[in-house]
């Protein structure tokens, strides 16, 4: 009898761990894929430093793919209407030194600058850059995942003359 309760319990606790991880990582699939930003930039005074577009890094990978342009204004890092990656938990968007990232690794030790988190899987998002930083030394805009270190879609930025 004894051990029977002791199993139930265990085979509960088991349940429930599995249930609460199966739902964290279902989670924005259902509940957050739907969403779609629509954040214009204001262009007067405004100078575009670089462009870029994302691309799926592993083709191979169907979870992690992102697409669309990204325009790098002086102090304003602008994901266009056409962004949109697959959705996820915990998505930045990163400034990185680097050109040509392909995969997690490429990221993963070195410098980079959190423009902060991703609003939405969809659609056009701004993103402050903070003072102070010169742009010139970043090469791709990145959207990484936070939660699990893990390359989503990288931008190679191509400089204004």
């Amino acid at each position: 009898m004894l051990r029977s309760i002791g199993l139930f319990v265990v085979g509960g606790v088991i349940g429930g761990a599995a249930g609460f991880a199966f739902g964290i990582f279902i989670y924005p699939y259902i509940f957050l894929a739907d969403i779609v930003a629509s954040e214009q930039v204001d262009t007067a005074g405004r100078t575009v430093v670089a462009e870029g577009a994302f691309i799926h890094a592993n083709p191979s990978d169907p979870v992690h793919y992102g697409s669309g342009g990204v325009t790098v204004y002086q102090d304003v890092v602008h994901l266009g209407e056409d962004f949109e990656v697959g959705p996820g938990p915990k998505f930045h968007v990163y400034l990185v030194p680097k050109t040509d990232i392909r995969e997690s690794a490429d990221v993963k030790g070195t410098m980079f600058v959190d423009l902060g988190r991703l609003k939405a899987f969809k659609g056009s998002q701004n993103f402050s850059v903070p003072a102070g930083v010169n742009l010139q030394e970043f090469g791709s805009v990145v959207i990484w995942c936070e939660q699990f270190g893990v390359l989503i879609s990288p931008a190679t930025l191509k400089f204004a003359s």
